[in-house]
Formats: C-alpha cells, structure tokens, sequence
C-alpha cells in the first residue's frame, strides 16, 4: 500500500474517488444531484452578479454569491437568491443551506429569513464560519 499526498491531483483520480462515494450513498438514497445556477447580466452580455449551487435529496446547497460592487445595495443578491429558491421549491425541496464568513455577509441572510444552525472559529485566525439554514414554503415558491 502507498498514501499519496497531492495538492495537484491527477482530475481521473480525484473523479473516481468522487464517482464510488456517490455510488456508495446510492445504495441509501437517490441520486438526484443537480447544478442551479443564476446569473444576472448587463446590457453588454458580461455577468455582474451570480449565484452557483446544488440541489440533492431535497435541499439547495447555496455555493457562492456574488454582486459586482458597483451594483451592490439595489437589491440583485436577493433577487438572485430569490431565483434560487423558486427553482429549488419547483425541482421538490423544502431547505437551503449554506455557509457565509463572519465579513462577508450573514446579516443579508438572516434578513432573508435564514436561521444560524452552527459556527466555527479561528479562520484566518480571526473570522467566523456561520453555517444557515433556511425552509422553504413550498406554497411560496412552486410555480403551477
């Protein structure tokens, strides 16, 4: 037997690794992953705000959001989370998740009605995790 240890790791490797942990969970769940993603763009096609996430096994794991600072305060990152969560309620799932640094912005989400579930300290020897969770109404949501 050999460990490895790579920062650089071959990407066959890293997904096969990935491809017999998700075989594995299979056999105790469906397999039902998918990639959401919401851009908001300008007159010129480029993005200037977006959102990247995952819906699985009736959540949305919210990944990173991001508003370009020139529009920032006019309310794109809740429409962009807005977005993101009427989809997610349409493909059947009733919670978000998702984790924010102490600067970046747990204030909005709580705004947005998410709950702090957990944290973790000492990142950067100074900042906090915050991990949220917020239910969705499907009735809210669901578009018919």
């Amino acid at each position: 037997m050999l460990i490895e240890l790579t920062d650089s790791p071959e990407a066959d490797d890293e997904a096969f690794v990935i491809a017999q942990t998700r075989a594995f969970n299979a056999a105790f769940t469906k397999d039902d992953l998918r990639p959401l993603c919401v851009f908001v763009r300008d007159g010129n096609g480029s993005i200037v705000g977006g959102l990247t996430a995952k819906t699985c096994w009736d959540y949305l794991e919210i990944q990173f959001l991001w508003v370009d600072e020139s529009h920032r305060a006019n309310g794109l990152a809740s429409d962009l989370m807005k977005t993101a969560e009427r989809e997610a309620a349409n493909r059947g799932c009733k919670h978000v998740f998702l984790d924010t640094l102490s600067f970046q912005a747990p204030g909005f989400y709580e705004k947005l009605g998410y709950s702090e579930f957990g944290r973790l300290e000492g990142f950067n020897g100074r900042h906090l995790r915050h991990f949220l969770h917020k239910s969705l109404a499907p009735s809210a949501y669901v578009q018919r």
